[in-house]
């Protein structure tokens, strides 16, 4: 495992860029974090406005080390999007930035690093989480997306394109043996946030009369929050879900052979019924009775973990010598 330098005196800065929120914080090597700020991402405006946005956190945040005779190392960048092997982002499914020169753009106000938020979460779970107690670890976010991330002594495997966090956003299409009929249901429109509070809703349509009672779900905690109710409609969609997650982690468990599975995000932080289903299904799926009870666990940094990963990576490249832009 990667051992950090302790340092008082040094820090980097760390943003967490997703669809919904931009938190961002002063980050020491120890993972210590000094200060702290969420601000909402809104990216229906455009790319170029959610960059200007990040752009003036890291600035605020850089002043405030500053004055607290810091020194900022530089600055990391966790983006809900794919990112390649030299900082590019390559999708555009949440932030607007594919056709933007983003690393460039921080990298303005300090050496800048952009990596994507799930491997950034799995870095910080390795060097300040449970994942200290693993070599080889998979990382899983459930939040509003679904991702993954091998670990290994202390570094995510970015795959050959920085693509290697795909999980859940392709169809597995099969047909029937039996009617003939192609399904081509995709994980994360399921399983995810999202896909929760679209599936609950879509059954209280079904039955309007029977429904008076309940409200429409706004969110996935919504529907969380139902199950704990009693609500038989969310406890049957919140089962499914985890069932339907389970069969993939226990495919990815077969493929990589992971000494853990370490799960965050919002949905993946959550006790209850996703979680219960969830590890049982896992389980059930992995085919080698050697692995069959590896741990599976919450992320133990919650939702800070982005930020610390991205500040993270700043250090490791500081310490491996390697270049930041």
């Amino acid at each position: 495992m990667i051992d950090i330098t302790n340092s008082s005196t040094t820090c980097a800065i760390g943003l967490d860029v997703g669809g919904t929120k931009i938190a961002g914080g002063i980050v020491l090597p120890s993972g210590q974090i000094l200060n702290r700020k969420i601000i909402p991402t809104e990216p229906e405006r455009g790319g170029g406005a959610v960059l200007t946005d990040a752009l003036g956190l890291a600035e605020e945040l850089m002043t405030n080390a500053q004055n607290s005779d810091l020194t900022v190392l530089g600055i990391g960048i966790g983006v809900a999007e794919l990112v390649d092997l030299d900082g590019n982002v390559t999708s555009s499914n949440l932030i607007a930035w594919r056709d933007l020169s983003v690393q460039d753009y921080f990298a303005r106000l300090a050496p800048a690093i952009v990596e994507s938020d799930v491997r950034a979460a799995a870095v910080a779970e390795a060097l300040y989480g449970v994942g200290k107690a693993f070599d080889i670890f998979t990382y899983i976010s459930v939040g509003t997306g679904i991702s993954y991330c091998l670990m290994m002594n202390g570094r995510p495997y970015a795959g050959a394109q920085g693509n290697a966090l795909i999980l859940a956003s392709s169809p597995l299409t099969f047909k029937c043996a039996h009617c003939g009929r192609v399904s081509a249901p995709i994980l994360e429109e399921e399983a995810a946030g999202p896909g929760l509070v679209r599936r609950y809703n879509e059954k209280l349509k079904l039955d309007p009369a029977d429904n008076q009672k309940r409200s429409p779900s706004k969110g996935g905690e919504d529907v969380l929050v139902a199950v704990e109710a009693g609500d038989p409609l969310a406890v049957e969609v919140v089962s499914s879900a985890g069932e339907m997650l389970g069969v993939t982690v226990g495919w990815l468990v077969n493929v990589l052979d992971p000494e853990a599975v370490i799960v965050g995000g919002g949905l993946g932080s959550a006790d209850g019924l996703y979680w219960d289903s969830f590890v049982a299904s896992t389980r059930r799926h992995i085919w080698s009775d050697t692995n069959r009870d590896l741990p599976i666990i919450h992320a133990g940094l919650g939702t800070d973990a982005g930020f610390i990963g991205a500040a993270a990576t700043v250090f490791q490249r500081q310490q491996r010598g390697e270049e930041t832009k």
